[in-house]
């Protein structure tokens, strides 16, 4: 169903930096978008990888990898060939805020606290969604720990989502660091489903299907 589709995958986190050695960054693995991009790509599509800092490989010839760091440098890659894409899935935790100004030089433990100033980083979700045309799609995720379907409903409304990928992080073994994941599924349309903790491998095969039922419409 995917055969001639260009599908543009977000994965991983982004390190914003703070000094020449250290960064602010989180826990994503980059798995699940890993995983996305092998099923897309096993369904016959043409996959652009765009990936932050991770230790991961990708198997199938079909795949061509970007590997960024930076929030900016995910946002300049993906505002750049999304035009090509006939969708695009943004699994990546982007980080929302950056360093307003990064050390040129080591910074040195003192008896002061240090306080960093940070400014937001770009919006890649909100900006796609605004420049979505009516033949593509997009899809994105929402890690929430509470009131999860409302704030993942809120964001898919505002971003221009066609669905979006609810994860919890109250479900155990689900997100960052396992192999396994559990997910809600909540479309534009009004459609909620809700899939059982499965490997993310299977979960990438789930949010396929998904993605296959817009193309066909």
């Amino acid at each position: 169903m995917l055969h001639g589709k260009r599908i543009l995958i977000t994965a991983g986190p982004t390190y914003e930096r703070i000094d020449p050695v250290r960064f602010i960054g989180n826990f994503s693995s980059g798995k699940m978008g890993f995983a996305l991009a092998e099923a897309c790509a096993e369904h016959g599509a043409e996959v652009l990888l765009v990936a932050g800092p991770v230790q991961l490989s990708v198997t199938h010839r079909n795949i061509r990898r970007i590997d960024v760091v930076s929030a900016a440098e995910m946002y300049e890659t993906v505002m750049e060939h999304f035009a090509t894409c006939d969708g695009a899935i943004l699994c990546a935790a982007v980080a929302d805020f950056t360093p307003l100004t990064v050390a040129d030089t080591k910074l040195k433990r003192g008896t002061d606290t240090l306080t960093l100033n940070l400014k937001p980083t770009k919006d890649i979700a909100a900006a796609l969604g605004a420049c979505k045309r009516n033949d593509q799609f997009l899809v994105g995720f929402a890690l929430e720990t509470d009131n999860e379907e409302q704030h993942a409903l809120d964001k898919l409304r505002r971003k221009n989502f066609d669905f979006i990928v609810l994860n919890s992080l109250n479900d155990s073994h689900a997100c960052f660091g396992y192999d396994t994941n559990k997910i809600t599924v909540l479309t534009a349309a009004g459609e909620r489903v809700a899939y059982p903790l499965k490997s993310k491998t299977e979960v990438a095969a789930d949010i396929v299907r998904q993605i296959e039922n817009i193309v066909a419409k």
